[in-house]
């Protein structure tokens, strides 16, 4: 169970998601405008939030921001009608962790919470660097020492868990779970595929390797400096 906020403008909308996350055992307040959401979001301590773009007296993003400037690090999902890139990545960068565009499913509102829930505090940061690695979270970019590199979504969401955890070692179901979000192990090479293609692109000029094998147990990304 999650204490959560939701500011959301539109009543039917609202009542159609205080509905669904109340049926999951959360406990969820509601505000209707930008100036009251804010100042919910200071009284009380919220496990996340819940924004729309578009919010009567003050705006969703200017909420993010003010909240973002004060030292609250509280995980924060915007929904918006508008849902080109650009609009995406002005969410992002305003300070939410994660954007979903409307009409969407009350089931991926859900997953999506569920997902930011399970983020240790320090996924906040979106320009990642390990040794000569670094990647930029928000253009979803990378690159090794002066190198860019060409990286598919997949391969970014990849690099960047392993990234979050220098030295660890990661086993498979963990990969399947949190970058794939199976809840089970399937009896199938994805994991190999995706980290051939992606050791592959971090030593197209013959770099030294990062990503490691651990036989028997799993995959640890060590720094290469």
């Amino acid at each position: 169970m999650a204490r959560l906020l939701l500011i959301e403008d539109d009543e039917e909308t609202a009542q159609d998601i205080l509905g669904d996350l109340r049926g999951r055992g959360h406990v969820v307040a509601w505000a209707q405008t930008g100036p009251d959401g804010a100042a919910q979001a200071r009284a009380e301590p919220f496990d996340a939030l819940i924004l729309d773009r578009m919010l009567p007296g003050l705006d969703g993003l200017t909420v993010l921001q003010q909240l973002r400037g004060e030292g609250h690090r509280v995980p924060a999902l915007v929904l918006s009608a508008l849902g080109t890139v650009d609009e995406r990545i002005r969410g992002l960068r305003a300070g939410g962790d994660d954007y979903l565009a409307k009409p969407f499913a009350l089931a991926e509102l859900a997953a999506r919470l569920e997902a930011l829930l399970r983020r240790p505090a320090d996924t906040r940061e979106t320009l990642l660097r390990v040794g000569s690695l670094e990647i930029d979270l928000i253009t979803g970019t990378g690159r090794r020492g002066t190198r860019d590199l060409d990286l598919l979504p997949r391969e970014l969401k990849l690099l960047e868990y392993l990234m979050r955890r220098p030295g660890q070692v990661v086993t498979r179901a963990l990969l399947f779970e949190e970058v794939w979000n199976y809840r089970f192990t399937p009896k199938s090479n994805l994991i190999d595929v995706h980290l051939g293609r992606l050791r592959r692109k971090l030593e197209a000029e013959g770099e030294p390797p990062v990503i490691h094998s651990v036989r028997g147990i799993g995959f640890s990304l060590m720094p290469d400096d």
